[in-house]
């Protein structure tokens, strides 16, 4: 098992370039097998639960041809299974984007429950709904969901409640049924519009992604394209808290910085400088900020999978923050973790209270999740001392290369076996 071993106390400083965003990946890597010709998909983020997804498309009989760590080759035609009962695909969430890419393709589709960071309740009940508007017969059974439909028939469906996976499953789906549908009260976040555009780019007649109104026209096949990835936002602000963390200068490329606004804004009214370029933004920060509240809600609003980065920022700040979840009842998990390195959090129901510290002590802690791993990263690299991060395959989940940016911005910070004590003392010896 590995973990990161990490020295803090350097500020991080230089350029750092953002690679492909893993929600919208993983919604066109489904969508691809919709087309029976070869789809090229590049800035591909080189990142576990990509790697999880292709595998799972590879064993239903798609051809997938990596051409490089970010640039892959899907040709659905020769797709043969459509009852993916296949080990790896619990361990994610995408597992379920199967199923509306199946159910347009070929009108049936069985795919295990998914899995992926145990952060709350996930429930598919508006996949459903939106399914059956369409026509589909829909059953779950031993932790398998089926769907089914003879003809697929486009519907005007609301969803009752926003919801980023219900709205890329009903627009796969919906594209190719026949007839209109118009999808109400649907998620607006970067990734739905990326999806949506790849689909578009395969021929499929969608407007609206981006707006809580989308309207799809229902085509009969898909063709050939070739798809390069937007920039991962969670990325990009996990780089501008490190930043300001660290008290650091960082230049974070290749991003799309409207899609970083509601980060941004943050980080500019708790004292941080924000500098936007065309596809590019600078974080600076040269003395400890200041405290906020801040309100987890879908996009625009204050993205949740940026909650537990920017948190451990607010517990370095001066003064009394509050963070208040509204998205996932389970993210404050990490709030013992950070605490065991002297953070001053109390968690009640949905809201976090931060008194702020000066400053971190290097502790062993564990990642409980995805999020949670790279906020307690970087508090190591912000604290004093030597700091230890178990667990981190959920980090690799969603961080291409994470250790090696951090590395090139001059943070001390190895990936190492536990039990490889030659190598843990060597880099205590190296940092002193």
């Amino acid at each position: 098992m590995e973990q990161y071993i990490i020295k803090g106390g350097n500020p991080l400083n230089g350029e750092v370039t953002i690679g492909g965003a893993k929600n919208a990946a993983l919604g066109i890597l489904a969508a691809a097998i919709m087309a029976d010709d070869v789809v090229t998909i590049e800035n591909l983020p080189n990142v576990r639960d990509i790697n999880v997804l292709l595998q799972a498309i590879e064993a239903i009989g798609a051809t997938v041809d990596r051409v490089s760590d970010n640039e892959v080759k899907i040709n659905g035609s020769t797709i043969g299974c459509l009852n993916i009962n296949y080990e790896f695909i619990r361990k994610i969430r995408a597992s379920y984007y199967l199923l509306g890419a199946l159910l347009g393709k070929c009108g049936k589709a069985s795919v295990a429950l998914p899995g992926g960071c145990a952060i709350g309740s996930r429930p598919i009940d508006q996949h459903i709904k939106g399914f059956e508007a369409l026509g589909a017969k829909v059953t779950i059974d031993h932790g398998t969901i089926s769907t089914s439909a003879d003809k697929l028939i486009g519907n005007h469906i609301y969803l009752d409640v926003v919801s980023v996976g219900a709205t890329i499953n009903i627009m796969m789906a919906a594209a190719r049924a026949e007839g209109k549908t118009i999808l109400e009260n649907a998620a607006k976040e970067p990734h739905i519009v990326d999806v949506a555009n790849f689909l578009n780019s395969m021929g499929a007649d969608i407007k609206g992604a981006g707006t809580d109104i989308i309207r799809i026209q229902g085509v009969s096949k898909f063709k050939k394209t070739t798809y390069s990835i937007i920039p991962d936002q969670i990325e990009a602000g996990t780089f501008m808290i490190a930043a300001a963390a660290t008290k650091g200068n960082i230049l974070v490329k290749n991003v799309i910085p409207k899609h970083l606004e509601a980060i941004s804004a943050k980080l500019i009214e708790i004292g941080a400088t924000v500098e936007e370029y065309d596809d590019a933004v600078r974080v600076i920060a040269d003395k400890r900020l200041g405290s906020t509240q801040i309100k987890t809600l879908p996009y625009p609003g204050f993205p949740t999978d940026m909650q537990p980065q920017t948190a451990m920022l607010l517990a370095l700040s001066n003064g009394n923050s509050m963070v208040i979840e509204s998205i996932f009842e389970n993210r404050f998990k990490y709030v013992d973790e950070l605490n065991r390195m002297g953070a001053n959090i109390k968690v009640e129901g949905n809201v976090a209270i931060i008194e702020g510290i000066e400053q971190f002590s290097g502790a062993e802690v564990s990642a409980p999740d995805l999020r949670a791993g790279a906020a307690l990263v970087v508090a190591g690299l912000a604290g004093d001392g030597i700091t230890t991060v178990d667990q981190i395959h959920y980090i690799q989940r969603g961080y291409e290369n994470f250790e090696g940016k951090l590395q090139a911005l001059g943070g001390l910070i190895e990936r190492v076996d536990v039990e490889d004590e030659k190598s843990i003392n060597k880099f205590k010896l190296r940092v002193g």
